[in-house]
């Protein structure tokens, strides 16, 4: 394996050693995965605003330091993709729309603040479908990215980006968001490790904001950002770095007493009562799917000692009050004026939403069932330490569609796919996706673990544990090796 090749499939815990103990140059790894991308990027387009001038320019400065003797931050010159809707200082944050396709923010967001302090290098900005209003990765102003499992199929979304650059080595992990799953979406299609960590634990600031559209921003009350990455030692790095309370987000958690995200990854699972629902009670799950999980829930009983029950919590399909706090957490008298303006340059899912009149005990009945379902939830999770499910109710899909229209067999709506993650941000829970397998396709399916309200330690410890019992950071992308990579 070629040098090159090293550096790329190199995790970020080792990588940041590495380039502390002065063994590794940050400008050697900057170097090394820009030249991956220029072979890469044709064929998967995950970066739509990439910045090699800058990398490297911060990777000399970081070195230099480094050299000097001077101290410097946990990941100093490890190096990663931001998701284009995280506001980056000085850098385009287009949003996948034509509205903000000039768009430089003049912040960062605390989360790219944070990273920076920490000495980590940003590659660019990863493609995202408009404002994230989708679970894949097509927008009507860049190239629609692709997956490195099949670049035929979607690497889902709406972090789409960032999951393609990771699952491919282009960057040893990145940041996404998640508003109905859009961590765990990409990272279950592409083969990674992804997490939500509880609401409230990663500050929230600014989201997307100019003056021309004010009020189009984050969805504040699902809305969570978190790592993706190979393993999951790398999201538990990153996340020791961007959590924490923040004055800008009247929504974060104080610090826990005693809580480490590194020492959480440590300890057994023996004795712990885990709850499995294959489909919640209602969901169609592709038979694929269902044989998967179902063979990485049996590691948890027979490999890790839990006590495992079929059960689920009980409420019914919850799927449209969610969009109902969605639009609640919408400008739609600024979106709706940017949708007027752009015509058919907006996507089109996301014009018939901004069309649609919404009453107003729609939009209260979206708080009603959120109430509903967090009850049944708090209920439920009193009986067990952890619920897994499947991530998706598919393997990834046809790039150029929100979703598939059949699956097991019934016709379902094309967002019934999503039916696994969405709950989670309306409870705000922890919730993980890990790679459960792949199919005889080739194809990488997720497993969700979710832990109790702010149990994001045993998220973590469940999510390691099944990794040392079921490893993955192995398995790459075929095409890699027919690149040569």
């Amino acid at each position: 394996m070629t040098m090159e090749n090293e550096i790329c499939r190199m995790d970020a815990v080792t990588m940041a050693a590495q380039i502390r103990s002065k063994k590794l140059s940050p400008v050697e790894v900057v170097d090394a995965i820009f030249s991956r991308m220029e072979k890469l990027e044709p064929s998967l387009h995950a970066f739509c605003t990439p910045t090699p001038e800058l990398a490297r320019e911060t990777a000399k400065q970081i070195e230099k330091k480094i050299m000097a003797g001077e101290a410097v931050g946990p990941l100093a010159g490890v190096p990663y993709g931001v998701k284009d809707l995280i506001c980056t200082k000085g850098i385009k944050t287009a949003s996948g729309s034509w509205a903000y396709s000039d768009f430089v923010p003049d912040e960062d967001d605390v989360v790219v603040e944070r990273m920076r302090d920490a000495g980590a290098i940003i590659l660019g900005k990863t493609n995202v479908p408009e404002f994230g209003y989708s679970g894949v990765g097509h927008n009507p102003v860049f190239p629609t990215s692709r997956n490195p499992w099949n670049t035929d199929l979607t690497p889902g979304g709406s972090s789409a980006g960032s999951g393609a650059a990771v699952a491919s080595g282009m960057g040893p992990f990145a940041l996404g968001s998640d508003g109905g799953g859009s961590v765990r979406i990409p990272a279950s299609f592409c083969g990674l490790f992804g997490m939500k960590a509880s609401m409230g634990r990663v500050p929230l600031y600014p989201g997307v904001k100019d003056e021309r559209y004010p009020g189009v921003s984050s969805w504040e009350a699902l809305e969570h950002i978190g790592p993706m990455s190979r393993t999951v030692a790398d999201s538990a790095l990153m996340l020791s770095v961007i959590a924490g309370p923040d004055d800008r987000d009247n929504r974060t958690l104080p610090l826990q007493k005693d809580f480490d995200w590194m020492e959480s990854l440590k300890g057994n699972l023996k004795g712990l009562r885990v709850a499995f629902s294959p489909d919640w009670g209602y969901a169609a799950v592709d038979p694929r799917v269902k044989k998967i999980v179902e063979d990485a829930v049996k590691v948890f009983e027979r490999d890790l000692g839990c006590i495992v029950e079929v059960a689920s919590p009980g409420w019914d399909n919850p799927f449209e009050a969610f969009w109902g706090m969605v639009v609640r957490e919408t400008d739609l008298k600024g979106m709706r004026a940017m949708a007027e303006k752009l015509g058919d340059k907006m996507s089109p899912h996301l014009a018939q939403l901004l069309a649609t009149e919404f009453t107003a005990e729609q939009l209260t009945d979206a708080m009603v069932v959120r109430k509903h379902v967090n009850n049944k939830m708090w209920r439920f999770m009193r009986n067990y330490d952890l619920l897994l499910t499947p991530t998706l109710a598919v393997p990834p899909f046809e790039v150029g569609i929100q979703g598939p229209t059949v699956i097991d067999g019934r016709e379902v709506a094309n967002t019934e796919w999503l039916h696994f993650t969405f709950p989670m941000n309306l409870t705000g829970q922890p919730a993980a996706t890990v790679p459960a397998g792949w199919t005889a396709e080739g194809l990488p399916v997720g497993l969700q673990i979710t832990g109790r309200h702010l149990d994001d330690a045993l998220v973590l410890r469940a999510s390691a544990a099944f990794e040392q019992a079921q490893p993955w950071k192995h398995l790459w992308p075929s095409m890699l090796g027919t690149m040569g990579l």
